[in-house]
Formats: C-alpha cells, structure tokens, sequence
C-alpha cells in the first residue's frame, strides 16, 4: 500500500459518473488526499481555477459540456494550467471497440498516465503518487 502523504495534496476528480467519483474520492481520501468533485467539463475548469489542484483525474468521454480532451486543451492554455498533472481514465476504447489504447504524447494527449476503466485501486493511488512526485520536482 503507498503510504499517505504527511501534507495533504489536492485531487480534483472529473467524471459525469457519481458512482465511480464517490469511489475514487473515498480511495484518495483513505489516503490522505483532499479531494474536490466535478460531474462534467465545464465545471471542472471552474474547480481547477478556484481550487488550483495538485492533480486532475479526469474522464475522457462525458454527457456533458466539454469532454476531456476538450479539458485537457483548455488546461494547457492556460498560466496555471500548462504545468498542471493530468491523468486521464477512460473506457472508450471498449465502449468504441478500438484496436488501439490511447498513450500520452507531449502534443496530441499531453498528460501523465492513461488509465483504462475500470481502474485498480492500487494502479491509481501508484499513478497519482508518481504524477505528484514528478510534479514537484
């Protein structure tokens, strides 16, 4: 089990599903994270900017507003948000039947980890911990 952070950082979760926003905020939180919720794209920019997170969990595909790619692009147009740790999760590739996953690339996807739902725990909380670390750096 990773051990939980002395000084609590701040995870900004982003997903139009509330069954796995709750479960993810409950894992982060049994960790020590603080941790702030958004149902879709637009509200998440809202949060990112009035809750500067120390990293973003976010959901490629949302029913509403702007999906996460959509996200991702604003993000890195803005001061704050160019630095900022995304990692992104996403089910489309089963729900599309891709033949490919998707991988960060610093033009196309720049974020730190895809991660594939449904998400392990224990994948996540290694994932969010090695984006924290190499962000403050």
């Amino acid at each position: 089990m990773i051990k939980k952070q002395e000084n609590s950082k701040k995870i900004l979760v982003v997903d139009d599903d509330s069954n796995l926003v709750e479960s993810i905020a409950a894992i982060l939180k049994a960790e020590g994270y603080t941790v702030f919720t958004a149902a879709n794209g637009t509200e998440g920019l809202r949060q990112a900017q009035t809750q500067q997170p120390d990293l973003i969990l976010l959901d490629v595909m949302m029913d509403h507003d702007h999906e996460g790619f959509e996200v991702v692009k604003r993000l890195q147009g803005q001061q704050k948000g160019a630095t900022l740790p995304v990692i992104i999760m996403t089910g489309i590739r089963k729900a599309k039947r891709l033949p490919f996953a998707y991988e960060p690339d610093a033009d196309w996807l720049p974020v730190q980890a895809v991660l594939e739902k449904p998400v392990d725990p224990r994948v996540l909380l290694k994932r969010v911990a090695k984006a924290l670390s190499a962000s403050s750096r």
